[in-house]
Parts: structure tokens; sequence; C-alpha cells
């Protein structure tokens, strides 16, 4: 939906600014007095910059505030399980493997050999959250499960010949633990 709209307001503004150029190219081939278009360039000039503004300002408002991260940030900092994550050739290791849903989780990931990409992607394989894994320096990645089921980590940086193979099935078990 998002893209969508981006599309067509990108169109739009597309549009608006041929549509100047063109009024521009029109009015240059006529001989008029400078300090008069000069004056009146600036005045929709000034209109025009406050409007993009306003356009930008309130879509930028609206997308980031769909943004989940900053809540299961807090949440997973002030009271979830930590849990560090290493990747090396070809396998992710983890200090816990036993998740639940609801619980905040906060992922510390770094690697022991080459850079490595840190996805989570649930069930039907879409990207829930990401990071870098990289040598001597830790990343952090807060999640909370919401459904229960079967996750995987996969690399998404190419690491070497074994890089289609670094899987790691995690599984979330419901409130209950069954």
């Amino acid at each position: 939906m998002y893209q969508s709209i981006a599309w067509y307001a990108t169109l739009f503004l597309v549009f608006l600014i041929a549509l100047a150029f063109s009024f521009v190219y029109g009015e240059s081939r006529k001989l008029k007095e400078y300090g008069p278009i000069q004056e009146k360039g600036y005045k929709i000039r000034k209109f025009y910059f406050l409007g993009l503004l306003a356009i930008m300002g309130f879509a930028s408002a609206i997308s980031l505030s769909k943004l989940p991260y900053h809540d299961q940030h807090v949440q997973a900092k002030e009271n979830g399980k930590v849990v560090d994550v290493t990747g090396l050739q070809f396998v992710w290791e983890l200090s816990n493997e036993n998740f639940v849903v609801g619980e905040p989780i906060q992922f510390r990931v770094t690697s022991k050999d080459v850079t490595h990409g840190f996805g989570l992607y649930d069930e039907k394989l879409h990207l829930i959250a990401q990071t870098q894994a990289m040598p001597d320096y830790t990343n952090t990645v807060f999640i909370t499960f919401e459904k229960p089921g079967t996750y995987k980590i996969m690399c998404l940086e190419y690491c070497s010949t074994g890089h289609h193979v670094m899987i790691k099935d995690i599984i979330v078990k419901p409130k209950g633990g069954k």
C-alpha cells in the first residue's frame, strides 16, 4: 500500500516539475522586463518549497509512526531475555534456544570469522528482523514473537561456498510451553 502511494505521489510531483519547466520554457521565449519576473518567481518558489516541505514532513511522520522497532527495543531491554548469537561458517550458535510467545528477546549478534547477515524469518519466510554479524562487533536485534511456530535464521551475506546451508531453525512455543 505504501509503495503504491509513494509511486503515485512521485508521479504527481514529477508531473508538477515537468509542468513548471514547460511553463518556464514557454515564458522564456517572450521578451519581458526581468525584475517583475524575478519577483514573481521568488514568490512561487517560496510557496512551492513550503508546500513540498509540508508534504514531505507529513509523509515522513505517517511512515515513521508505523515502525514497530521502538516499542520492542524498550520492552526487550527492560525485561527481556538476552540471547547471544554467533555466526561462523556455516552455522549459527545460540546461547539459548528456548523461546515463548510474548517474551521480549534481545539477540546480541556477532561473528567469529567473516561478515554474515543475520536474517530472522517467520514460517512463511517473511523477513521479520535483520542485522549484520561482524567479527569483533556486536549488533543487537529486539523481537517479541507473537505466534508460535518454527522460525528460521538465515545468512543474508554471501560468506563462501557453504552460505546456502547456513540456516538455523528455532521453535517458538505458545505460552504455557506445549
